[in-house]
């Protein structure tokens, strides 16, 4: 009888787990291309973002998919010479996902920036999946308000049918735009995807997959589009914190917007913003973190997980 000990849990990830300081060695000799300037500039409000984090983290994350994007470029290349078909060009598409207050926003203006400066990727769009969100007007005739970013709360026919569209290098490719002031997809605006070389798609619910047709038909995933997936993590404690701070700060901010859908909050008091904020956290953003979007890390290429103060501590890369 084999009476060897099993396998350490460890050696069964599907995922190489690297240390901050572990990640940061593979930089190599990548040149940082931002400037503190640029930096604030891309940085969210309470998102304390520093040079330091750029260049241990985000350095080599744009170095491995500079690498990635041009073994999937020759492959592509190679594709069309066998079909012989040498028109079109297929963007890389890479997806970011994670928790409302997480930092996916920071996160996907930040790679945005860095990976236009590879030179075989200078075009490098940005879309979020908020502008999917069905309208103020439908959600509230459907009562899903209260369940706004929620998987049923998106037009998720619309999004596929616009990361199709891209993938198929469709010219000017159109997807709407959300305002966070107004709370609502603003009518006739849209944003112009037009082939680009790389396409970031940041969202809470992007690597959720569907349930599947009785019927048997292919219901594709929206990750099926991703070349790339990135899950920005946190421990819930932590998201919870920084939501609430986010909260108290916007009062000052854009709370104060006559147009703001959240101005009835501008006035209030800390210990009454502090209990709003918390409520709004725990009825929804921790719901829809439990429910949908933590059981969909195990299905990133890449899990970045945040420590108290933001700092990006264990980067796990799944294994080809």
């Amino acid at each position: 009888m084999d009476e060897r000990a099993p396998p350490a849990a460890a050696t069964l990830s599907p995922y190489h787990r690297f240390s901050r300081s572990e990640w940061a060695d593979l930089r190599a000799d990548t040149p940082l291309t931002l400037t503190s300037g640029d930096l604030a500039r891309l940085r969210s409000l309470n998102d304390p973002i520093s040079l330091e984090e750029v260049i241990a983290i985000y350095l080599p994350l744009s170095r491995l998919l500079a690498l990635y994007v041009a073994a999937t470029q020759g492959l592509y290349k190679a594709t069309q010479r066998f079909l012989g078909d040498e028109d079109g060009k297929t963007p890389y598409i890479i997806g970011v996902a994670g928790s409302v207050s997480v930092g996916k926003s920071t996160l996907s203006r930040v790679m945005q920036a860095l990976l236009s400066r590879w030179p075989n990727t200078p075009k490098v769009e940005l879309v979020t999946t908020d502008g999917f969100l069905h309208p103020n007007a439908t959600l509230e005739s459907e009562g899903l308000m209260a369940k706004k970013g929620f998987p049923e709360s998106y037009d998720s026919a619309g999004l596929l049918r616009f990361l199709s569209e891209v993938k198929a290098g469709e010219r000017e490719v159109r997807a709407p735009v959300y305002s966070h002031v107004t709370y609502d997809v603003l009518p006739g605006e849209s944003i112009v995807v037009d082939r680009p070389d790389i396409l970031i798609v940041e969202g809470l619910n992007v690597l959720l997959p569907n349930r599947p047709a009785k019927d048997g038909r292919a219901t594709p995933f929206v990750s099926d589009f991703f070349d790339f997936s990135i899950y920005l993590h946190a421990e819930e404690s932590d998201l919870e914190k920084w939501f609430i701070s986010r909260f108290i700060g916007l009062r000052e901010t854009s709370f104060r917007d006559p147009s703001s859908y959240f101005k009835k909050y501008a006035d209030l008091d800390d210990p009454a913003a502090e209990a709003t904020a918390r409520d709004i956290w725990t009825r929804i953003n921790l719901r829809n973190l439990r429910e949908n979007i933590l059981p969909t890390r195990a299905r990133a290429n890449l899990v970045l997980t945040k420590g108290p103060s933001h700092r990006i501590e264990e980067v796990e890369l799944r294994k080809l």
